[in-house]
């Protein structure tokens, strides 16, 4: 990933920011970083179906990520029920 000037990352939206410095951990390596900027990024519902099926339910609770955009698609309990 290209380096974003000060600019460019401020035109960004907040979730935008969120992802280019997640990105940006997992590019250094930097784990921790990385698994603090998932938990506050809102990924797509679609993004996480995928995860879901992917890396499992069991993944996505462990790794604290923000589920309401799947929650409102496919319902509260969309994790623990085959879509």
């Amino acid at each position: 990933m290209s380096k974003l000037t000060p600019e460019q990352f401020a035109q960004l939206s907040p979730n935008g920011q969120l992802l280019h410095r997640l990105s940006e951990a997992m590019r250094r390596g930097d784990e921790v970083a990385a698994s603090e900027l998932r938990r506050k990024v809102v990924f797509p519902a679609e993004a996480l179906l995928a995860a879901k099926r992917n890396m499992g339910a069991d993944w996505i609770r462990k790794e604290g990520l923000r589920t309401e955009t799947a929650e409102a698609m496919y319902g509260k309990d969309w994790l623990d029920r085959e879509i």
